[in-house]
């Protein structure tokens, strides 16, 4: 594990550091969606509960392998026991009840972090957890084809597996059928310091 890994897996410093851009990053979640209407949200690599609060009126469960995130979350959130509940368990291995389904899957910035195999067998496993009627959404680090500042930054996050756009296109295509599928950029002073991409889709049937 790297010394830059290492910091980033403690909650406290996690969360300072994902207070700088965080909004920014989920908003295109919020302006294509109408959050008062999610009924029951499944948070894939949720780490210490940075978008639960977007999720007040919804049942949530939050997943994340790092059991202190898990430990924070429920500190800080858990105290609605059955509304907001927080599980220690690795994405590519989670097994939900079969009468749990939810019409909200987010995965917000996480498959960056998993192989190519690891993470289509997460996709696939999320696309049979949907309601009839819900979506998958997605948000991913984005790797620019040419040299930049945005490429950089992709190339210095500590998840090893950023990809090119069409390759994020490929991927969430071979599981969903696209409602949306949008890049937009975070940065600083309009520079962009990270390229993104937002997809919402339906579970192919």
């Amino acid at each position: 594990m790297s010394t830059l890994d290492f910091i980033m897996r403690q909650p406290v410093i996690y969360r300072l550091w994902m207070a700088s851009h965080a909004e920014k990053k989920f908003a295109p979640i919020t302006t294509h969606n109408d959050m008062t209407r999610v009924r029951r949200v499944l948070d894939v690599g949720c780490g210490p509960g940075t978008d639960v609060n977007y999720f007040s009126a919804s049942q949530y469960l939050g997943i994340d392998v790092n059991e202190r995130y898990i430990r924070d979350a429920e500190r800080r959130h858990g105290d609605s026991p059955g509304v907001r509940r927080f599980l220690a368990v690795d994405a590519a291995k989670f097994i939900a009840p079969h009468d749990e389904r939810f019409d909200f899957v987010l995965v917000n910035s996480f498959l960056h972090h998993v192989d190519e195999d690891t993470a289509q067998g997460i996709l696939s496993n999320l696309s049979k957890l949907l309601t009839a009627d819900g979506h998958v959404h997605i948000l991913e680090l984005v790797l620019p084809e040419s040299l930049s500042v945005a490429r950089i930054m992709a190339r210095s996050d500590r998840g090893e597996f950023p990809r090119p756009l069409e390759k994020w296109r490929q991927m969430f295509s071979c599981c969903f059928d696209t409602v949306n599928f949008a890049p937009y950029d975070l940065g600083f002073l309009g520079i962009p310091l990270w390229k993104m991409v937002y997809f919402k889709g339906k579970a192919r049937t």
